[in-house]
């Protein structure tokens, strides 16, 4: 597989700000797996919404006896691609 130099720029520029981004906040909660709670406090949004994504297919949650948590790196890689235009 081939990538025009752009395509590659953009793709490593975008492995970067995501090893950033999860470091900085596995750093700032102390722990490599994200709970409910977590997720309020870093999506200002509500507990409702934060269970319905991690009920939803296309959120990467792990479960973890009858937790669902989402790995910080997942978690960053789901909300660049959510971002992107």
């Amino acid at each position: 597989m081939s990538y025009e130099p752009d395509t590659l720029n953009i793709k490593s520029e975008y492995g970067v700000a995501a090893a950033i981004e999860a470091k900085r906040i596995a750093e700032k909660y102390g722990k490599d797996f994200l709970d409910c709670d977590d997720l309020v406090k870093i999506m200002g949004v509500g507990k409702n919404n934060i269970r319905q994504m991690l009920n939803c297919d296309s959120f990467p949650t792990t479960e973890i006896g009858n937790r669902k948590v989402v790995s910080v790196i997942a978690f960053t890689l789901w909300s660049l691609k959510q971002s992107q235009f």
